[in-house]
């Protein structure tokens, strides 16, 4: 990291440290007690409660605010002889379950987020960061507020600027602490970087507010390559023409709306199977829209969970030294009646209109392993098995593109009367898991009345000698098969820009 930048992480922390919050004695209670000490008032009247903390001891005492505090903080006081503030506010009513938010660094900059949840029932917590590495002390706060005065297990993070560096580099270290984490035009150091992967291990959801003029944008950046490698639930809200300041947004609706919604997550439709061997990550496309922000008079392009439809994703563990023969199932968030499901062999593009149109008509998607040998009936019949065993549908729509189409037929072949429909896009009919070529042998799939689509590019070089091939002597062995011919488009792309057609035939052919 370059001295310049360093320095400007460094000489923040500092101001961060110039915040507020709140704690009392560190002493375990059985109870869970009302904060003590003498209050002020905060935005809108809320009851602010204000503490100082031993880092020796770890010790949290009530202090009184100065009268210049009251509605600001910006004196650096953050750590003075071994001694820390701490800040906290209450809601008039506490929501269900006491959730809080903590912000570590510029208390009271940009607070409307922090009014907002106040009204929405959430406690406000703030504790002095220190210069690089968040450690002991913060550990002692969060047991304060989570021990003595029962605030939930997992809290909102609030960070701006370098804010990001205590958020970060904290819940690295205490991901299950963490309920989501809200990042305003964010700083981190290199080194947490490397880092970012276990938060979305551990399925921590990020919103970033920034700028489109911000020169640490690249950190955002950076965070979300890093989140959408690892199947992680990351939202941005990126603002035209603005730069690092002015943080969060006039109306604070949409990020506090975030935030609660991340405060108690649901996984209702988790397959009974998917115990907690298996790895949690979210499926999303990552189109960008627009959205006109009137009080900043300026446009947002967002993109994310926070503004298209997301669906949990569940791989199990595999086995072996590389792990490579796992399965995966994504869940629809309204599954449809019977619990229709697809077997989808192809990698699943962020970008395939196909399955994102059939998880919103309630669909499962479930991915078959692949072995060193490729795909191997043996296991696609257990997949199927444990399927069908937890309730799922008996007759599975088969999908594929490219060569992943031959095995998605050659499956089909061996086990006709579970199949509901084939779809097949620029299909090569060809197949590992058979040793007869799928295009030979495609009587039992007519004799069972199996319907299938193929959806091809007219300039694909497999449409003539494969898909036309194929058409000719599915129709004279009596079957039913639709081909779907796209003029000019060649074998990519893979997946198809209007999902309509595609849908429309599996739902009309759903037996």
């Amino acid at each position: 990291m370059n001295s310049s930048r360093r320095q400007f992480l460094e000489t923040g922390a500092k101001f961060c440290a110039a915040a507020i919050v709140r704690t009392s004695n560190a002493t375990a209670a059985d109870v869970c007690v009302p904060f003590q000490g003498e209050k002020t008032t905060w935005h809108e009247g809320f009851d602010r409660y204000d503490f100082m903390m031993d880092d020796a001891t770890g010790a949290i005492t009530p202090m009184t605010a100065p009268a210049s505090e009251v509605t600001s903080f910006g004196i650096d006081v953050s750590l003075k002889d071994g001694k820390r503030r701490c800040v906290v506010v209450t809601p008039k009513k506490a929501a269900p379950g006491n959730p809080w938010s903590w912000r570590g660094c510029y208390w009271d900059h940009q607070p409307q987020t922090e009014v907002e949840l106040l009204r929405r029932g959430f406690h406000i917590a703030y504790v002095a960061p220190d210069p690089n590495r968040q450690g002991k002390a913060w550990d002692v706060w969060y047991k304060f507020l989570t021990e003595n005065h029962c605030l939930a297990k997992k809290a909102a993070f609030i960070g701006m600027s370098k804010g990001g560096v205590n958020e970060f580099n904290w819940g690295v270290v205490n991901p299950d602490k963490v309920a989501c984490i809200y990042a305003d035009n964010p700083a981190l150091f290199d080194e947490d970087f490397a880092k970012i992967p276990e938060l979305a291990k551990h399925d921590i959801p990020l919103l970033h507010v920034v700028g489109t003029e911000d020169f640490v944008l690249r950190h955002t950046m950076t965070v979300e390559k890093i989140y959408h490698q690892w199947g992680g639930s990351i939202t941005v809200i990126m603002k035209e023409g603005v730069a690092h300041h002015p943080h969060s947004l006039i109306d604070p609706t949409p990020i506090a709306d975030w935030i609660e919604q991340h405060m108690h997550p649901v996984e209702a439709n988790r397959p009974a199977f998917a115990d907690s061997t298996y790895t949690k990550t979210h499926y999303y496309s990552l189109e960008n829209s627009y959205l006109y922000l009137t009080k900043e008079d300026t446009y947002a392009t967002v993109r994310g969970p926070g503004y298209v439809p997301s669906y949990d994703r569940y791989t199990s563990p595999g086995t072996g030294n590389f792990h490579a023969d796992y399965m995966s199932i994504v869940v629809p968030q309204r599954p449809a009646p019977g619990k229709p499901w697809v077997f989808h062999p192809s990698f699943l593009e962020r970008d395939s209109a196909v399955a994102m149109a059939l998880l919103a008509k309630g669909y499962y998607i479930v991915l078959p392993p692949i072995s060193g040998s490729g795909a191997v009936q043996k296991e696609w019949d257990e997949i199927y098995n444990r399927m069908v065993d937890n309730g799922f549908a008996k007759k599975v729509v088969l999908e594929g593109t490219g060569a992943k189409a031959g095995e998605s037929y050659a499956w089909a072949i061996a086990n006709p009367d579970k199949v509901s429909v084939i779809y097949a896009r620029n299909p090569l009919m060809r197949s590992l898991m058979s040793k007869t070529p799928p295009i030979d042998n495609l009587a039992p799939l007519a004799k069972a009345g199996v319907p299938i689509l193929h959806d091809c590019g007219s300039l694909d070089p497999w449409l003539k000698d494969q898909t036309r091939v194929v058409e000719k002597r599915y129709k004279e062995l009596g079957g039913k098969i639709t081909v779907l011919v796209a003029e000019g488009e060649g074998h990519f792309p893979l997946s198809r820009k209007d999902p309509k057609p595609v849908v429309d035939f599996i739902l009309s052919h759903q037996r």
